[in-house]
């Protein structure tokens, strides 16, 4: 059955409003550098676990110099626990760098120059943009908007960059930002992986279940 993603989309945002009004980035943060240290940390790794590692580390390094400067080694003994540690301290260092040298140690608020730095790529970017900055320029696809808009039918894609070319033509852009953040959350209570709760799910009257082989 062919699905009007526009349609399906509307319907989307207006259940995950209803669901989750209070939706926010659960990353925690004072300021756009903490921010963008705390996703580059969430790569492979849940924001409870970011959450419970970047207090020390925030109060260790206050500015983007304070990272450019600091021992590889003592970044990554500080955020051992999140995984492929000593790649993420790379990226940090080179990303603080790249801000000191080209953007006065301050975090940049444009897609183009986000994406020059280490460590960040569209998804980053886009969190970085929305969250910090309130702009929207596209949608944050993880692992569990890709799933989840692929159940609803949202999309038939698996490569993240056309994901988001696809979601961003059906779901209007003053929705982008909430959506990208209330998708995720559906995706960790909901919508899971293995065996998504549809009993439970209002979305299930409308959701196709594209990929969904066994649910409770």
């Amino acid at each position: 059955m062919r699905i009007d993603r526009r349609a399906q989309a509307a319907r989307t945002v207006a259940a995950l409003r209803t669901l989750y009004p209070d939706a926010v980035c659960e990353l925690d943060f004072s300021n756009p550098l903490e921010l963008t240290v705390a996703v580059i940390l969430s790569a492979q790794c849940t924001d409870k676990r970011v959450n419970m590692v970047t207090p020390a580390l925030f109060k260790r390094y206050r500015t983007a110099a304070d990272y450019a400067g600091a021992d590889p080694a003592e970044i990554e003994s500080l955020i051992r626990s999140t995984g492929f540690f000593r790649s993420k301290a790379k990226s940090i260092r080179e990303m603080a760098a790249a801000l000191v040298r080209e953007h006065g140690g301050k975090v940049p608020d444009t897609m183009a120059a986000l994406l020059t730095l280490r460590g960040v790529a569209r998804k980053t970017a886009n969190v970085i943009l929305g969250t910090a900055y309130g702009k929207s320029e596209g949608i944050v696809v993880d692992t569990h908007m890709k799933r989840v808009a692929y159940r609803l039918g949202l999309t038939r894609r698996t490569d993240p960059v056309r994901v988001e070319r696809d979601l961003m033509a059906c779901v209007a852009r003053e929705d982008w930002d909430f959506f990208g953040i209330a998708m995720v959350w559906h995706g960790r209570r909901l919508c899971g992986a293995l065996k998504p709760k549809c009993s439970e799910c209002p979305m299930a009257a409308f959701c196709p279940r594209r990929g969904v082989k066994a649910s409770g």
